[in-house]
């Protein structure tokens, strides 16, 4: 212990070695003067970052740097740990990155596939970086001849049984085989991993985003990754990983935010978020959106200096036409209504000054009776043009035009069309005609946005396009060096790819002025922070937990996000709750992808014990026979416990098991989940509903009246049972 103490001490002193460079060297690149020729302006931004980002990872990975130890068939050893470092004394590798391909052995190498290892050895640390030190080992003997001593993972053992935090920890000592399988899988397409409780479905998708990062860092590094997870509450309990593993290009949302600039956490009733979850409500925000877009009923006068002209029916109808055909949102599309009504307008009225001037006959004998030779037919084009630049000008003066086109074709923001949407029964009946349960969407205008809208709202603006005239930028684009920095791109790429004209290049996809609106002073702001301040952004990779919650609506809003259609779903289809949800997979993912998405499972419980997950599986088969519940790796010996209390000494008997079970627990976390959170405030525990527990865990839960969590939804009762590592106990009420 005395020599690994003194090893992993010497990797950290070659992490504090390349930390102080790599923040001077971040340093020294901000400290450049901004003048001088674009192009090394935009050498020095890209510098900026890549230190600064380098300086990040060294941070991170301080504390439990080194973990592990391999031993070779060839007689040479590595060490594992959080990040990669180089010995410059000799150049070569002193610790492995745990992403790197010759870490796999580590999780991966058996007895029966020893993977070119003799021997693993876990590390457990104590004491704080710089300073840390080996407790103690657990070696695994790999040669098919020695004996190891033990079937089971100490190191494995220990975390699971440690006491939980308020934050989830990453797991990248403790990575089992079959997650690490599903891990390093390639970046492209889509992968659906399922599993029961307590598989470790999460941890596995945010090990995965670290991975992909590690091993397509130049593409994800600049687009991005998209966390989307069931609740506020779980966003903050894992929200940590990834930054402890030295990774900062991730955004975490959840679907009642998929609308930019809304969080929305009220639901709806079942029937009412069913309805809104369905792809059926595309067609009825497109033609809620087209209903926008009206026609007089009663012809519109327009009284101009000269002449009066009328906004009737066919005129309208055209002018809306054209506007549609344009293909462009409704917002932008009003500027092609208003210029077409408006040019049809004008020739209405030129042909009526036109006949005003030649139809009454005394006008026609005065011409005559003076000395006027005929306007030449140059001249007679020249008097049109004229007349029709003053009816022009006339035009766009009149306030009455601009009310009917205001009237006819409104400029309109998502919350508004869909508030009023839902408001008008008569809007509900036109945009949802033949749409089962389209009525139950009505209700009066002011009400909370629920999460099933969420998606709703953000199709809306897709649909509707930005209001004219919006913000102005707070800063001006340089346009000069954006073109600049493509030029250097496109060079690049061609020393690169070669000159063949069919080659698609990067300089292919932006334009300077797109890439300058980026290049503000802005830019030096993260990824993460760049991406969720746009609602345009397109993410490399998603990552969405919890799956079988998404509706249809919320998958089709999140894959417009990535395009390259890169996503990694995890979740448990027994533990759906919600009534949009997935019953099977290829419900909601194949009116998107068909059939092309690979699917992987997960089947070894880490979380809870056997004891607990016995009484687990009876709930699940009472609803779900079909599905099994996935096998524990431990006992505890401690069976669940069950009261039966009078409902009327519910919360007191509440309480008193809550400081019974905090007074045992120690350290630790302690839940109470139920269906509900009424008359349970002031207790020394988290309380929850199964929906806003789901996806977290704790060492001790408390289930008051499981019949009644059970009659809303038998999944939510096998839910809120599995969030427990250590007790459980349930408060029944009878009597």
């Amino acid at each position: 212990m005395a020599a690994e103490t003194a090893r992993i001490r010497r990797l950290h002193g070659l992490l504090a070695t390349e930390l102080a460079a790599a923040t001077a060297q971040a340093r020294g690149m901000l400290a450049v003067p901004t003048g001088g020729e674009l192009s090394a302006r935009w050498e020095r931004d890209v510098s900026v970052h890549r230190w600064s980002e380098r300086v990040g990872a060294l941070r991170a990975a301080r504390s439990g740097l080194c973990f592990g130890r391999l031993d070779h068939t060839d007689g040479c050893t590595s060490y594992v740990g959080r990040i990669g470092l180089t010995d410059p004394a000799d150049g070569e590798s002193a610790l492995v990155d745990w992403r790197a391909p010759s870490a796999r052995p580590f999780y991966c190498a058996t007895l029966a596939t020893p993977m070119g290892v003799t021997r693993r050895r876990h590390f457990e640390i104590g004491g704080r970086a710089p300073d840390e030190r080996v407790r103690t080992f657990h070696d695994d003997v790999l040669d098919g001849e020695a004996d190891s001593g033990s079937a089971s993972d100490p190191a494995l053992l220990a975390a699971l049984k440690a006491p939980r935090g308020s934050t989830m920890r990453d797991i990248v000592t403790t990575i089992q085989a079959e997650q690490d399988a599903i891990i390093r899988l390639s970046l492209p397409g889509v992968v659906v991993i399922e599993g029961g409780p307590g598989t470790g479905k999460t941890a596995v998708a945010l090990h995965r985003v670290a991975y992909l990062l590690y091993t397509h860092r130049e593409k994800l590094a600049r687009s991005g990754v998209l966390v989307v997870g069931p609740s506020a509450g779980f966003i903050h309990y894992v929200g940590g990983v990834l930054p402890a593993l030295g990774e900062s290009a991730v955004v975490f949302t959840t679907p009642g935010r998929l609308a930019h600039g809304v969080v929305a956490t009220a639901v709806d009733p079942d029937e009412v978020a069913r309805t809104k979850g369905g792809l059926a409500m595309l067609d009825v925000l497109r033609r809620a959106v087209a209903d926008r877009q009206e026609l007089p009923g009663a012809p519109i006068p327009i009284e101009l200096e000269d002449v009066t002209v009328e906004i009737d029916h066919t005129t309208a109808a055209e002018a809306r036409r054209r506007a549609r055909a344009s293909g462009l949102p409704h917002n932008a599309a009003r500027a092609t209504f208003r210029d077409t009504l408006g040019c049809l307008l004008v020739d209405r009225g030129l042909e009526r000054l036109n006949q005003h001037l030649e139809d009454p006959p005394e006008l026609a004998e005065l011409l005559r009776g003076l000395d006027i030779p005929e306007i030449e037919p140059a001249g007679a084009a020249e008097v049109s043009a004229g007349m029709r630049a003053e009816l022009r000008d006339d035009l766009r003066a009149n306030l009455d035009f601009h009310a009917a086109v205001e009237q006819l074709w409104s400029v309109l923001t998502p919350e508004q069309a869909l508030a009023e949407l839902y408001a008008s029964p008569e809007r509900l009946a036109s945009a949802g005609a033949g749409i089962e349960g389209i009525g139950g969407l009505f209700r009066p205008e002011g009400a909370e946005w629920t999460v099933a809208d969420a998606p709703l709202l953000d199709e809306l603006a897709e649909l509707l396009g930005p209001p004219p005239g919006g913000p102005a930028p707070r800063h001006e684009p340089d346009g000069r060096y954006a073109g600049e920095v493509l030029s250097i791109l496109e060079a690049a790429d061609r020393e690169i790819a070669g000159e063949d004209p069919d080659e698609l290049r990067p300089t292919d996809f932006v334009t300077a002025d797109a890439l300058a609106a980026r290049q503000v002073p802005e830019h030096l702001a993260s990824v993460a922070e760049r991406a969720a301040a746009d609602r345009d952004w397109k993410y490399g990779h998603l990552v969405v937990d919890e799956a079988q919650e998404l509706s249809a609506m919320d998958w089709h809003v999140l894959l417009r996000r990535c395009p390259s259609r890169s996503i990694t779903a995890v979740g448990d289809l027994a533990q759906r709750s919600a009534p949009a949800g997935a019953e099977e997979w290829a419900d909601v993912l194949g009116p998107h992808l068909g059939s092309r998405w690979t699917y992987r499972t997960l089947t070894v419980n880490y979380r809870t014990p056997a004891e607990i997950m016995a009484v687990a599986g009876a709930v699940l088969a009472g609803f779900a026979p079909d599905r099994r519940p996935p096998e524990s790796v431990r006992a505890t010996g401690e069976e669940p416990w069950r009261r039966t209390v009078p409902a009327a000494d519910l919360a007191a008997e509440v309480r008193r098991a809550v400081d019974a079970e905090a007074a045992e627990l120690g350290r630790g976390t302690l839940a109470v989940i139920a269906a509900d959170g009424e008359g349970l405030a002031g207790l020394p525990a988290e309380v929850h509903t199964p929906t806003s527990a789901k996806g977290l865990e704790f060492d001790v839960v408390v289930i008051v009246d499981p019949e009644r969590i059970r009659a809303h939804n038998p999944a939510d009762l096998y839910v809120a049972m599995t969030r427990a590592t250590r007790r459980l106990g349930l408060l029944h009420v009878g009597g």
